[in-house]
């Protein structure tokens, strides 16, 4: 992160913020620092990627389905903007450590132990390393005494839209993030592609709750995307996992997607079409809302 706050202190806060007698490695002022670009950075790749797969991606007939809650899409991104801010507090604790040189970070490929192939090798365990995690961090926010306090907001959604993707608890939003700003204190990431990694994660949070239900036929069982991730919302108990299926499979939560089976909420809403019970089309009634659409309580 340090990078990004080095480019932010030449071209904008050097010059146009602070005094220029206020030296930049100064903690108080890295604090500030990370605080503003961590914010504008988190609210800048929510709104611009989630409106991206919103209006190209997402399938708004999907907005007609019984369980899509009235104002849906305003309420989903003033509950992830109100949170993000909170969320944005202990992230920048650790944001800070590792400007100060706490982490495993480096600038050159000639400081990773095995070159070339230690960065490929590092992207990769990225992904399996906090995949791990969060399912187990994922799988614990379900628990009975957990669940209603912090994870629960994030089910409201039951057939989300990609502005659900980041419209969590704070300390939900957090404590699923965590694995990905613990990576570089316990093994060496080049800050480059940390920034990169930084960037897919957000695509792919986004990726997952953006109702395209595709998954190329050899990879169904091994990736999870959004079929899996909407069975999740809408039967609770499974599908876990953040990228992988593996997780969920060694953890006895893996459900093969109904989506996929002709069975998923775009089923649904094309049936209750068939029956003349919605209108059919493509306009949705999107922010309008419902009068029946209420999300189901789990039980």
């Amino acid at each position: 992160m340090d990078l990004v706050l080095n480019f932010a202190d030449y071209y904008f806060f050097t010059p146009y913020v602070y005094p220029a007698s206020w030296p930049e490695d100064e903690p108080v002022r890295q604090i500030i620092g990370l605080l503003l670009v961590t914010n504008l950075g988190a609210a800048i790749l929510y709104l611009f990627l989630g409106a991206l797969s919103y209006y190209f991606i997402f399938d708004h007939n999907l907005m007609k389905h019984p369980q899509f809650l009235e104002n849906q899409v305003r309420r989903e991104i003033k509950y992830a903007m109100t949170s993000l801010p909170w969320i944005s507090i202990p992230t920048v604790a650790l944001f800070f450590a590792e400007v100060r040189g706490y982490s495993k970070l480096y600038d050159n490929v000639s400081e990773s132990p095995l070159g070339w192939p230690g960065l490929i090798f590092s992207m990769i365990s990225f992904l399996f390393f906090t995949d791990m995690c969060i399912y187990w961090i994922h799988r614990f926010l379900h628990h009975k005494l957990i669940y209603k306090n912090f994870h629960k907001p994030h089910h409201i959604w039951k057939i989300p839209t990609p502005f659900a993707s980041h419209a969590f608890h704070p300390v939900d939003g957090f404590l699923q993030g965590l694995p990905y700003h613990i990576y570089p204190f316990l093994f060496p990431l080049h800050k480059v592609l940390y920034l990169i990694l930084y960037v897919f994660v957000n695509i792919w949070t986004i990726s997952i709750h953006d109702g395209d239900y595709r998954v190329p036929s050899l990879l169904e069982k091994v990736i999870n995307g959004s079929a899996h991730h909407t069975d999740h919302h809408l039967f609770f108990e499974y599908n876990y996992g953040q990228y992988f299926t593996l997780w969920d499979r060694i953890g006895g939560s893996y459900r093969h997607p109904s989506a996929l089976e002709g069975k998923g909420p775009r089923d649904a809403v094309r049936k209750l079409m068939a029956e003349g019970k919605l209108a059919k089309g493509t306009d949705s009634h999107a922010d309008a809302g419902s009068s029946n659409g209420k999300a189901t309580k789990h039980e």
